[in-house]
């Protein structure tokens, strides 16, 4: 006696790509619904347990690695240059003519304030990358335990809640574009009132950014249009 098959295959509607790079809310001649929601965030500390769901620091190794090499060369560079003047030796070159270049060039000069300037700027930016965490495409998610982190990919959230878009009745196709706070979805309807088809898609992708278990859960914002049918 046979016994069925318990995960059996089921034949689901496939979710419909739109690869055109302007949104459906662009065109005019769509038929547009739209409406905005905001969702509570969820408390980043479950049970009094657990310690802050900050963002990931990111690394920084192309910047360091870069910085690092530039501070070797021109350290071992003028390191050479101090010991050959020290053994007796005339100077290298660059450094004299240096020395003359700036006694030539008073401090309003304008090459000179250029020059300062492109440092200060450098610097500013180094600054900015050691103090900003980086890493915008990982999504901090609630933790529950002091010694577990957990982020979620912006990618994978977004994907998961086109899924979720998908499986409302009446949407044809959906973009959906997860930003640090808030979601914004653009679905095109082929059919059911425009209206119905926005309530349903903010109740199943409200439930689902709710479901991803992030620490700060962003606003929603959906936008659901039509074809118009010509002729």
């Amino acid at each position: 006696m046979s016994r069925p098959y318990e995960d059996e295959p089921r034949t689901e509607r496939l979710p419909v790509l739109d690869q055109s790079g302007s949104s459906a809310a662009a065109d005019p001649g769509l038929d547009q619904a739209s409406s905005a929601s905001d969702h509570d965030a969820v408390p980043v500390l479950a049970d009094g347990e657990g310690g802050r769901a900050g963002r990931f620091w990111s690394a920084r190794r192309v910047p360091a690695g870069i910085v690092a090499l530039l501070l070797l060369a021109a350290s071992g560079l003028l390191l050479y240059d101090v010991a050959a003047v020290r053994a007796h030796r005339s100077a290298m070159r660059w450094r004299t003519g240096l020395a003359h270049w700036l006694a030539d060039h008073p401090v309003d000069d304008v090459a000179v304030l250029a020059g300062a300037g492109a440092v200060a700027l450098v610097g500013l930016w180094l600054i900015a990358l050691a103090l900003t965490p980086g890493l915008r495409a990982v999504l901090p998610m609630r933790r529950r335990s002091a010694a577990v982190r957990a982020g979620l990919d912006r990618n994978a959230a977004a994907l998961v809640l086109r899924d979720r878009a998908m499986e409302v009745a009446g949407v044809q196709s959906a973009r959906v574009r997860v930003r640090r706070r808030r979601v914004v979805v653009r679905a095109l309807s082929h059919f059911r009132e425009l209206d119905d088809v926005r309530a349903d898609l903010d109740a199943a992708l409200g439930a689902g950014i709710k479901e991803l278990g992030l620490a700060a859960p962003p606003g929603l914002v959906v936008h659901v249009s039509r074809q118009v049918r010509k002729g």
